[in-house]
């Protein structure tokens, strides 16, 4: 009876170390970051072309674009695991499972969203701990730039995501609702742009004018831009705005700002550096 049960609860745990995946692609940059937040970085074997952390992502394959992939690639790896987010699923998710694949989808438009995310890939990488804790010490991270903002004035904030280099047309900025609006709320700031469903939009030069926001930050046109020039001289184009006028326009090109992920932390530091330089 004895040795029947030993057998059993061997047999047990093999069945549970097969279910956990040994070979993982992840297709999301933020989800990557993730994968190696909770300890299972070591399991994936190749990632999008778009990672760039952690540094170790430079030796993996690198599988194509955010909305599309080689499949030839991807299935020539054998993954156990195809980590997506739900903005890519409709582009891949049903080909990846047509092609017999477990895929793991998540979503990670809002802090709240980020930390079940954590949690779902730690439950799917059998690291369920690692995963509690990546939460726990993300949550504290905000918490901390949370408390240090409290009490000071909410600057308000036009937040730029993209626009044609060296110009301003074609802006898209964050509205309110998004998870870069949180991050700034966090960091001490009030997004002045009212949410829309997607939580991004594009943004003529009236509708700027209007808005006139006290401080922009403009993510896709940092002091290191691959851009050449300055790149807050396109915003002498419009010099009536407060924020040019109180030279409250700054350039934010750190890789880790655009990423939903644990590195949301050093976002919403760098944010309140920005817009509370007092803060410390």
């Amino acid at each position: 009876m004895r040795r029947a049960l030993t057998f059993a609860l061997c047999l047990a745990a093999y069945a549970a170390a097969t279910d956990v995946p040994r070979r993982i692609v992840s297709l999301s940059p933020d989800l990557t970051e993730m994968i190696y937040g909770v300890g299972a970085f070591n399991r994936v074997v190749a990632v999008s072309n778009y990672d760039t952390y952690p540094a170790d992502v430079a030796r993996l394959p690198q599988l194509g674009k955010l909305d599309g992939v080689s499949y030839e690639k991807l299935m020539a790896l054998h993954p156990d695991l195809v980590v997506i987010n739900d903005v890519q699923a409709p582009f891949m998710e049903d080909t990846l499972k047509e092609l017999g694949l477990h895929v793991l989808k998540a979503s990670n438009k809002s802090v709240q969203e980020v930390y079940s995310a954590m949690l779902l890939i730690g439950k799917a990488t059998g690291n369920e701990k690692e995963a509690a804790k990546l939460v726990a010490e993300t949550r504290e991270g905000l918490d901390r730039v949370a408390r240090k903002t409290a009490g000071l004035p909410k600057q308000p904030v036009m937040l730029v995501v993209d626009r044609t280099p060296g110009t301003l047309r074609d802006l898209y900025i964050a509205t309110g609702g998004s998870y870069l609006a949180e991050l700034v709320e966090i960091a001490g700031g009030r997004i002045v742009v009212p949410p829309v469903a997607l939580g991004y939009r594009q943004l003529d030069k009236e509708e700027l004018l209007a808005i006139n926001p006290d401080t922009i930050l403009d993510l896709v046109q940092g002091p290191k831009s691959k851009f050449a020039g300055n790149p807050i001289e396109a915003w002498q184009e419009m010099p009536e705005l407060k924020a040019v006028r109180a030279h409250k326009v700054f350039g934010v090109n750190e890789d880790f700002v655009p990423h939903a992920s644990q590195r949301m932390v050093q976002t919403a530091e760098l944010f309140a550096k920005l817009l509370h330089p007092e803060v410390k």
